[in-house]
């Protein structure tokens, strides 16, 4: 994987803190890449069909 930078708003911070500190995930990373994973998958899988 490739380590890219981001800039996110605080509230967007706590947020994922809050996914992490309640056993969801595991890390900020686990978190971005699930969420990022679903926005392509609604963006480009399902709107080819």
């Amino acid at each position: 994987m490739r380590i890219i930078t981001v800039k996110l708003p605080e509230q967007f911070l706590e947020a994922i803190d809050e996914l992490i500190n309640t056993g969801r995930y595991t890390s900020r990373s686990e978190v971005i890449r699930a969420a990022l994973n679903e926005f392509i998958r609604k963006e480009l899988w399902v709107n080819d069909q």
